[in-house]
């Protein structure tokens, strides 16, 4: 397992540290009617809008904005969230190729959207590795994008594909993108499944890709989902508590870099909740809930409960119980331990 680590890992350098001023943090949301859970962001929401009414031009114009601009890291979220809206509404999409069939943008929220059917199905490997075709056509629009090949990684994953070659994906991804957030974790999730309990392995890996990357970007965050994928597994070696404070000191480092009360950065505040509450750090959890706003997401919250929204309230009112000094009250799955349901 070491070795295959280190044949994964031949582009990470040496750390480098960057200091920042925190940002202005706003009041967190007063009740729970305020809380929106899965909220798009000011880019996004006039193209789901749009898809409903039947029309992709939006979509269009949105991806390929992202694409002209090398904008990775969202382009990625919006390929995630189109194709999740595509699953009950594929009308929009289906029009759109039609009408462009080469569309390297429509190629790839098709793409996705076929993964996403097929790893919800119990043949998941086998359906999965019918369409390593769409996935091939949707690499080859833009040479630069590692959007396709975060897929690719997620598709191969599914698709149980050996080591070799999804070290072939890896190298392919990061020559693009050597920082991209998307396929760190595909690759984390990798490892954890099919080393289920390497958790040693998938901090040594977050850790390394953190120390490389710039001090803005989300891998930064890498380290905590490695934190949430042990917290939230009963399988594999003690991790030492001081990695996984290390893990959240660099979510800490990041979050003020990043817009406060945003949907952009929603999902990486709600993960680094999870992992303060887990580690019962009540102030630093009451400071970000006050930058995350009104912003709940399903992840990570819907590996804990089925009500996502409803749990991420029960935490809400667990930090500020503890911060005010009263830790006692403990919502419903969440006394200690280390829960089997999550997934890196």
């Amino acid at each position: 397992m070491v070795d295959t680590m280190a044949m994964m890992l031949p582009f990470l350098r040496p750390s480098r540290t960057t200091r920042t001023a925190p940002r202005p943090v706003p009041s967190g949301p007063g009740t729970d009617d305020e809380v929106l859970l899965d909220a798009p962001d000011a880019r996004l929401s006039p193209a789901l809008v749009a898809a409903a009414r039947g029309d992709h031009g939006p979509a269009a114009a949105l991806l390929l904005a992202t694409r002209a601009a090398a904008e990775w890291e969202r382009r990625d979220r919006y390929v995630t969230r189109l194709a999740a809206f595509a699953r009950s509404r594929p009308e929009w999409l289906d029009a759109w190729l039609a009408t462009s069939p080469q569309d390297p943008d429509a190629l790839l929220v098709g793409a996705q959207l076929a993964v996403d059917r097929a790893w919800r199905s119990p043949a998941r490997a086998e359906l999965l590795r019918e369409l390593s075709p769409l996935i091939t056509a949707a690499a080859r629009g833009d040479q630069r994008d590692p959007v396709p090949w975060r897929l690719a990684l997620d598709h191969a994953r599914g698709a149980r594909a050996g080591h070799t070659y999804f070290e072939e994906l890896w190298a392919a991804a990061v020559r693009r993108a050597p920082h991209h957030h998307g396929c760190h974790v595909a690759a984390l999730r990798y490892l954890a499944t099919h080393w289920h309990g390497s958790h040693h392995e998938c901090f040594d890996f977050a850790d390394r890709a953190a120390q490389d990357a710039p001090a803005g970007a989300l891998v930064q965050a890498l380290p905590l989902r490695a934190a949430f994928g042990y917290l939230t597994d009963g399988c594999g070696p003690e991790v030492p508590r001081a990695r996984l404070d290390a893990a959240a000191a660099r979510a800490l480092a990041l979050s003020p870099r990043l817009p406060a009360a945003d949907p952009w950065p929603a999902p990486m505040r709600n993960l680094l909740l999870f992992v303060l509450v887990r580690l019962e750090r009540w102030e630093n959890a009451r400071d970000q809930l006050r930058l995350n706003g009104p912003y709940a997401t399903s992840f990570p919250w819907d590996q804990v409960s089925d009500d996502p929204l409803g749990h991420f309230l029960d935490v809400r009112d667990r930090i500020r119980a503890g911060a005010a000094g009263d830790p006692s009250w403990h919502p419903p799955g969440e006394r200690g331990g280390r829960d089997r349901t999550g997934d890196h």
